[in-house]
């Protein structure tokens, strides 16, 4: 089976072959792209902008990830404008990745849309089953902070540090905890006064 076959049994949630030749070499294809953008530091905006490009399905004007950076395939992942990732994100993009516009990422975020079967001979014999998670606008995720399979965060909403998001957090809400549980409401009240 090609790459493209295995990709679309990935984003389809269908049950997939980790362990085949195009993956394994997909993946380290991956790792030559993060190095390459992990050496372009300093490099103008574009230049570093043109190598995430080449790695990711998709990315908006002004993304930036700081060192390190992994991700898994990195075809499976589509980044809005102005988009901001602190280090050691980490982003395992089997069942695809959509994150929006104006999205914060802090330290050690990790997503993960990947799940190894839990029948042990299954799972060595490298069976995986993915979901999509998928990250709205104007959203500002914690230090820390873990993504399950399966998850949407919507829009302007704020994960805690430290937080593991198992299921759908609401926009306009603060959720923190492990698993991340809804805060309270983000509201007019919330407003500094700050103007650009």
């Amino acid at each position: 089976m090609d790459l493209e076959a295995q990709r679309a049994l990935m984003l389809g949630g269908a049950v997939y072959n980790d362990l085949t030749s195009e993956l394994i070499a997909a993946r380290a294809k991956a790792v030559e792209r993060t190095d390459a953008y992990h050496r372009s530091i300093g490099e103008p905006a574009e230049a570093r902008e043109a190598i995430l490009r080449s790695l990711l399905k998709s990315v908006g004007p002004g993304a930036l990830f700081e060192p390190s950076f992994r991700c898994e395939f990195g075809f499976n992942i589509s980044i809005g404008r102005s988009f901001y990732a602190n280090f050691d994100c980490v982003i395992l993009d089997g069942g695809g990745v959509e994150i929006g516009d104006h999205v914060l990422f802090g330290p050690r975020v990790g997503i993960y849309t990947a799940n190894h079967a839990i029948d042990p001979i299954e799972r060595a014999a490298g069976a995986c089953q993915a979901k999509p998670v998928r990250i709205g606008n104007r959203v500002w995720v914690g230090a820390g902070v873990h993504i399950n399979p399966g998850v949407t965060i919507g829009d302007n909403a704020i994960v805690g540090s430290g937080s593991v998001v198992t299921r759908d957090i609401p926009p306009n809400v603060i959720a923190a905890g492990v698993p991340a549980q809804i805060i309270r409401a983000i509201t007019e009240a919330d407003r500094m006064g700050f103007k650009p």
